[in-house]
């Protein structure tokens, strides 16, 4: 790496610098969506010029794809190994909660970036998003079809429905838990836990 790339602003290491630029994105995507945020606000948050933010990423799409993809590869991550460690199907859909709550634990507002509808229909931005979305939908259907079959329920399109129930269903709790800022990942857990043990007898 070259001393130019090296070397951030005000003396911070360049890598330090781009990502508290990521962290600002994430939160000022994520409270607005693409079509709503502000470069000259996240400049303000970080403390820098505008242009170093062209400088670094290039445009708002270099930065929302930046945010993006950790946003993605982290959930992604942390959900498929949750999946690949086992356990009861009963026990899954709570395990995979806990997996997203603790990732965005700190980083909530991550996650409306995999559901912005502001997003441009076309382009790098777009097929990220969308493939994001799609392993998304992709553990959710291996976990319905677990579940199912261990009830001895096997019709695809019942399971087809329930996967679609299922991201519905993430997708609320999280919603919801985005704007409780004094619930932590483990509160958020437990009550998810009282929720499915009232509701489904899990």
């Amino acid at each position: 790496m070259t001393e130019a790339r090296a070397v951030g602003t005000k003396g911070m290491p360049r890598e330090e610098r781009e990502a508290q630029i990521v962290d600002a994105g994430t939160e000022e995507f994520g409270r607005h969506g693409y079509g709503g945020a502000s470069m000259v606000e996240i400049a303000r948050r970080v403390g820098v010029t505008k242009p170093l933010l062209y400088q670094y990423f290039g445009s708002k799409d270099g930065l929302y794809l930046e945010c993006l993809h950790r946003a993605g590869d982290r959930l992604t991550e942390g959900v498929a190994k949750t999946m690949a460690s086992g356990g009861e199907p009963e026990r899954m859909p709570l395990a995979v909660l806990g997996a997203i709550f603790r990732t965005f634990d700190h980083d909530r507002y991550a996650w409306r970036l995999l559901r912005d509808r502001s997003l441009p229909l076309t382009g790098e931005i777009a097929t990220a998003a969308e493939d994001y979305r799609a392993r998304l939908e992709g553990f959710a259907m291996i976990g319905a079809t677990q579940l199912m079959n261990a009830r001895g329920l096997t019709d695809d399109r019942d399971i087809e429905a329930i996967a679609l129930v299922w991201t519905g269903v993430v997708d609320s709790l999280i919603s919801w838990w985005i704007d409780q800022p004094g619930e932590d990942a483990d509160a958020m857990v437990a009550r998810c836990a009282r929720i499915m043990k009232n509701l489904f007898g899990w």
